[in-house]
């Protein structure tokens, strides 16, 4: 006998739909899978066989022939261990087909039968946001494909309860989440800008980065504060709207890092990755394609500590997703893409031994060391850098201040505002979502200045040699501190104060 149902699968982090057929023929038992299965699939042949007998069905001694289709696409993972042992079971005579058509399955089977989690959950569920099909999971991920809303999920824990189920024996109630709630009850953050002492500078330079999306690179001393003003970055930018927690979502679900009891990334990511990061790890790819953590943090931040110490190769592969808020990987077989819009934040030493700007500490470094310590970073990436921020060490007396500084929330106010002046200069520009993605058309037409704004910006670029990319990265950030202060035109100020953000440049850097 011959069984079709459908299963799914995530290319990238876009789920498709595939059909499983079953065929039982007379012949020595043998299975075989065709459909270019690759690693868990392959063996869950294996594992079905198990599962099948030992949940209580007996099989007829028959040559079973599984194919996964489309044929020439690659299949990986262990999600279709549950279609497959419902297709072997239809094709049987246990269950009815034309229920079993009616939905999606996807499930990793264990030995005994019981249901494990799988990835991609979600990317499926808003894949068959358009059809009018239901999904039957493993109950652990059952809450993460019920957040779509319009797609009917039920969650079982064994294949016993699957088949019952198909056959009628057994009720199953779908499973209910109000996206909207769960949203809300996760969209608190743990930290805030009120806990950090003093760095006035450094707070109002965060501001100006949130409020534009524009990526920053921080200099200073161990122990002035960098990490700590990092991990508090997206405590200040705009909350996440409830598309952008389940586009990130996705793509947590599809690396496998999404906890089950949370089902909703509902903060912006803070991904900080240790410097023996591979280029892979960072970007994504390898022999089963996955996110890297340039996509993890996707609608969130990027943050690289201690940068100079990441190796060249890896710090080079982030100029592509800085510059098009994507990336492509290309393979032999397959082709893949993932999204990577994120605020990159660096943090870096002033030297070698770190103390060249702290004045309770000798610097031994040589002017050569530092130069060379510098020139790790290249300056195509450095480029794409808006703001270059020196964080300098705290006084013992900032230190000692026990008034709390300004919480988060009302930054965050000010960057909101920021965002929404943005949001309607850009809405007729597809892809320009913030100061920090406009190109030259956009620049030329809202970066205008006037005579005296443009005689000083010119005369600050001839002076320290600024390239053609960091004169319009420097409009873009005086764009931003005019839309702090609802200016519609850019003044000599904002521009005064967007060139304070460019003096760090490569030349005097080890003359600090």
């Amino acid at each position: 006998m011959l069984a079709r149902l459908y299963s799914a699968a995530v290319r990238g982090v876009e789920g498709y739909r595939v059909e499983v057929e079953v065929d039982l023929s007379p012949g020595l038992p043998h299975f075989t899978l065709v459909g270019l299965p690759e690693g868990a699939v392959r063996e869950s042949k294996e594992r079905v066989l198990a599962a099948i007998k030992n949940a209580g069905f007996t099989l007829p001694m028959k040559r079973i022939t599984v194919n996964l289709a489309p044929a020439d696409v690659p299949k990986m993972g262990s999600a279709f261990d549950l279609p497959v042992a419902l297709g072997i079971l239809a094709a049987a005579g246990y269950l009815p087909e034309t229920t079993l058509r009616e939905h999606v399955v996807l499930g990793e089977l264990a030995l005994d039968g019981m249901l494990r989690p799988v990835r991609g959950v979600l990317a499926v569920a808003l894949s068959l946001k358009e059809e009018p099909r239901r999904l039957i999971l493993p109950e652990s991920v059952a809450r993460e494909g019920a957040v779509v809303g319009t797609v009917e999920v039920r969650g079982f824990r064994h294949l016993k309860e699957v088949v019952d189920f198909l056959q009628g024996e057994r009720s199953q109630e779908p499973v209910h989440v109000d996206a909207r709630a769960l949203f809300e009850a996760h969209a608190q953050d743990r930290v805030d800008f009120s806990e950090v002492r003093g760095q006035q500078h450094a707070k109002r330079a965060l501001e100006v980065a949130a409020a534009g999306a524009h990526n920053v690179l921080m200099v200073g001393p161990p122990g002035s504060g960098k990490t700590m003003l990092a991990r508090r970055l997206p405590t200040i930018l705009p909350k996440m709207t409830l598309e952008e927690a389940l586009e990130t979502t996705k793509i947590h679900s599809v690396a496998g890092l999404l906890p089950e009891d949370q089902g909703l990334v509902a903060v912006r990511p803070f991904r900080s990755p240790h410097h023996t990061i591979s280029d892979a790890g960072l970007i994504g790819g390898g022999a089963v394609p996955r996110p890297g953590e340039v996509s993890l943090a996707h609608n969130g931040v990027l943050f690289l500590d201690e940068m100079p110490e990441f190796s060249r190769n890896v710090l080079e592969v982030l100029r592509q997703p800085l510059e098009d808020g994507r990336v492509t990987l290309a393979r032999a077989r397959m082709t893949v893409s993932y999204p990577a819009r994120f605020m990159l934040v660096g943090a870096m030493n002033p030297c070698p031994c770190g103390y060249l700007t702290d004045p309770r500490h000798d610097c031994t470094c040589t002017p050569g060391q530092i130069h060379r310590y510098f020139a790790k970073i290249s300056g195509p990436l450095l480029d794409r850098v808006d703001i270059h921020l020196e964080v300098p060490a705290l006084p013992v007396e900032e230190l000692r201040q026990r008034q709390p500084g300004e919480p988060s929330e009302h930054i965050r106010a000010r960057v909101e505002e920021a965002r929404e002046r943005q949001r309607r200069r850009f809405r007729n520009h597809p892809g320009v979502h913030a100061n920090a993605h406009m190109g030259e058309r956009e620049i030329r037409a809202f970066c205008t200045l006037d005579h005296e704004g443009e005689q000083l910006l010119v005369s600050v670029v001839e002076r320290l040699g600024f390239s053609a990319r960091a004169y319009g990265r420097i409009l873009k950030v005086a764009r931003t501190i005019a839309d702090l202060e609802g200016a519609e035109r850019i003044q000599p100020a904002h521009v005064a104060e967007a060139v304070q953000y460019r003096t760090l440049d490569r030349q005097n850097w080890y003359t600090l």
